[in-house]
Parts: C-alpha cells; sequence; structure tokens
C-alpha cells in the first residue's frame, strides 16, 4: 500500500452559498467539507481529494486567507 506524504498545508474555507435548489451530490459534498451552516469556516488539510471537492462546490464557497 503507497503512503502519501503530507506537507501540513492547511486551507480555510467558508460556506457562502444555501445548498436549497441544489443536487443532493453538493449537499453531501458540503457536508463532507464539515459546512453545515452558513458562514461557517472549517480549516482542512489541503489534499487532492479536498481540493476535488472545492472545485465541486466553488460556486458555494470561498477560501479564506
Amino acid at each position: 500500500m503507497a503512503t502519501k506524504k503530507t506537507t501540513g498545508a492547511k486551507i480555510k474555507l467558508r460556506r457562502i452559498g444555501s445548498p436549497i435548489r441544489r443536487e443532493n451530490t453538493q449537499r453531501a459534498t458540503l457536508l463532507g467539507l464539515g459546512l453545515k451552516r452558513a458562514n461557517q469556516v472549517v480549516e482542512l488539510e489541503d489534499t487532492p481529494s479536498i481540493q476535488g471537492m472545492i472545485r465541486k462546490v466553488n460556486h458555494l464557497i470561498e477560501v479564506v486567507k
């Protein structure tokens, strides 16, 4: 089994959009990112899987510096 090296980089995300009238996959992606409420900020490890989730719901979130 291959192990991936992590750089320890973190990324902060804020939910700015509502999942109302969105596909269920987008709702599930927001929950997978840990974003349950409006304007909620979470800090996650910057991995390729997280980047893919961000791309999927980029219209509902913003990256906080």
